[in-house]
Parts: structure tokens; C-alpha cells; sequence
């Protein structure tokens, strides 16, 4: 394990008993979290991206802020659903949060999941091409933006512009360079992982996938990543691919952590459906004292098989207490994995 980092959902609720009342808060707090990471020597801040929704949304204020604020921990997305994006739009906010922070940002994308109401991206002004499915439409839309990423001249100039350009045809403005590299695809089975792998993106694999053999999700998740390990290698491509995991660990040290996580020892993964055609599985919860946490982490394929993990911090207990755990996993549980 090279990479530890948090991934926050970004969730608040006006109930007393929630840290984060408002879209303000959970903004605000989230900024503070990745600063103290970084302090705690954490490798990455993630957020997740939903709409009609009190969770985050529009990531890239947020990423051009934490970037301000920070100066080495990767920031990131996992993920952003493409099914709402202008591709062209997105790749100038990218460059811009890219450069304010100094080249740093890892974003996750997607063709989406089921959202808080029905085709929600239609409200967005789009909507699939004829014969078309709204997850075509969003992969589409990720291969227009990794276009446009290469930084290559495509719109034909005006003759007569009202600033001087450059000569041939025009890119997009601001380029960020080697962001390109820095874009992950979020796989639900083999098959997108797969062609992820074809189009030189790396990979973010969570707590969910489609279930596609029956066996236990960890197992599943690590075939997943061989199966785009080997895609990668098929098509050639130069550089060395980044793999991610995400789950939920809680490290039981005090008496707040066996408060709120005592009653996941345990764990099991779940079986539902994300719609009614696709079968899914979701990964087990880990929560034990740090000792019994390694040996549970020891046995878990698709962590072996990642180079980065990323720890779903619970947003609305506060910034304090999700700095703590991922402090306790830092401090009691990843140099045992090899981390550092």
C-alpha cells in the first residue's frame, strides 16, 4: 500500500446531532479536513460528487480551495458522474483548480449511479443520443474531456480577434499540464474497467460493483483490478498505472470509537440493486481494535491489489473526530500493511 488517503461524501442534515448543518458547513469543514490530514501526513483528500442532494456537488471550488490551502496531499474526486458535464466547460475548471494546486489534483469521473431523482442530468440540458443509454452518454462525455486534456489545438481561430493568438488552432485555456495522467475512471464491473484501462485512465474501484460471480466483493474487486492490469499492459501504454480501493475502517482506540463503531465488528457485505437490471454488491465495514484490524486488512484481495486506499470518513461527526480516525489508522494500522 503506497497511498493513504479519506474520501468524503460531504453529507448534512439540520439535526442537532449532525457536526454539519448546512452546504456551508460541510464546504468549510471539508477544507479544514484536508488541511489536517495533510499535518497527519495523509496522501490524499477525495470527495464525492452528488446532485439534488445535501451532499457536495460542484467539486471544483472546493478542490481550488483545498489546493490553495494545502501544499503536497493529492486532491481528488471519486467520482464526478459525466452524464452532467459539458466536457469543454469542466477541462477549463480542471486546468484552473489543477494550477492553483501546483499540479496535485486526481480526478475520479464516471458514467454515474442512481441519483436522488429520476434522469436528473436531463434537468442538466442533456439527454443520450438516439439508440443511445444515458451511460453511453456519460462515457461519451469522459472521452471528449480526455480529449480535450491533450492540450491540442481544434477550434478554428478568429480572423480578426480582439487579443493577438497564437498561431494554428486553438486549445482550450487554462492547460494544465500532465493532468491527462491524472484522471481515474470509477469501474462498477469488469467490463468499464477494462476500458478504462484502453483509454489510459487509472482506476477507482469502491465498496460497490456489480456482483458477476457470487463470490465474496474483496475477491471480486481484486479480479477486477488484475482484469485491468492486464488491459493496460495489452494496450501499451507507457506509464505505470494507479489502482484505489475505498472503504470504511474505523480503528476502536477509545471510547468514542467503540461509541459510534463498536457495533460493526464483524461485518458482512450486502447484496441489492442499484437498478432493477443490475444485481450489486457492497463491500463490508471494518471496525475492530488495531491488532485484529491488521489481520482482517491482511486477508482482503482488493487491498492487496491496490496501490492507494482511500477511508470514507463519517462528515458529520465533525472535523476533529475524522481527523482522529484517520490518524488512527496512520498511526496503529497502515505501517503494519506496509504503507511508508
Amino acid at each position: 500500500m503506497k497511498k493513504i488517503g479519506f474520501l468524503s461524501f460531504g453529507h448534512w442534515t439540520p439535526s442537532p446531532q449532525s457536526q454539519t448543518r448546512s452546504a456551508g458547513d460541510t464546504l468549510l469543514q471539508s477544507i479544514e479536513l484536508a488541511v489536517a490530514a495533510e499535518q497527519l501526513g495523509a496522501d490524499g483528500a477525495y470527495f464525492r460528487v452528488h446532485h439534488f442532494a445535501r451532499q457536495l456537488a460542484s467539486p471544483f471550488p472546493l478542490l481550488a480551495a483545498v489546493g490553495a490551502r494545502t501544499g503536497k496531499i493529492e486532491i481528488g474526486t471519486a467520482v464526478i458522474d459525466m452524464r452532467y458535464e459539458n466536457p469543454l466547460y469542466m477541462a477549463e475548471d480542471a486546468g484552473s483548480a489543477d494550477l492553483i494546486a501546483g499540479g496535485r489534483l486526481q480526478l475520479g469521473i464516471s458514467r454515474g449511479s442512481p441519483e436522488q431523482v429520476i434522469d436528473g442530468w436531463r434537468y442538466f440540458g442533456y439527454q443520450p443520443a438516439d439508440g443511445q443509454t444515458d451511460a453511453d452518454m456519460g462515457r461519451r462525455h469522459a472521452e471528449v474531456f480526455l480529449d480535450v486534456l491533450r492540450g491540442e489545438g481544434f477550434a478554428k481561430p478568429n480572423p480578426q480577434p480582439m487579443f493577438p493568438n497564437p498561431p494554428g488552432a486553438l486549445r482550450l485555456e487554462p492547460h494544465s499540464e500532465g493532468l491527462r495522467e491524472r484522471i481515474w475512471w470509477g469501474a462498477g464491473s469488469n467490463a468499464t474497467a477494462v476500458w478504462a484501462a484502453k483509454h489510459g485512465m487509472n482506476l477507482q474501484s469502491s465498496t460497490l460493483k456489480n456482483d458477476e460471480t457470487g463470490e465474496a466483493f474483496h475477491v471480486q474487486q481484486a479480479a477486477q483490478i488484475r482484469a485491468y492490469r492486464a488491459a493496460w499492459k495489452e494496450a501499451g501504454h507507457t506509464r505505470e498505472p494507479r489502482v484505489s480501493v475505498s472503504r470504511s475502517i474505523f480503528a476502536l482506540i477509545d471510547d468514542r470509537d467503540r461509541a459510534y463503531f463498536g457495533g460493526e465488528r464483524g461485518g458482512e457485505d450486502q447484496i441489492g440493486f442499484i437498478d432493477p437490471q443490475t444485481r450489486a454488491i457492497f463491500g463490508r465495514s471494518y471496525a475492530a481494535e488495531p491488532d485484529a484490524l491488521i489481520e482482517q486488512l491482511r486477508q482482503d484481495e482488493g487491498i492487496a491489489e491496490a496501490d492507494t486506499l482511500l477511508l470514507t470518513v463519517p462528515n458529520q461527526l465533525g472535523v476533529d473526530y475524522c481527523a482522529h480516525s484517520i490518524e488512527a489508522i496512520l498511526t496503529h494500522v497502515a505501517p503494519a500493511l506496509g504503507w511508508r
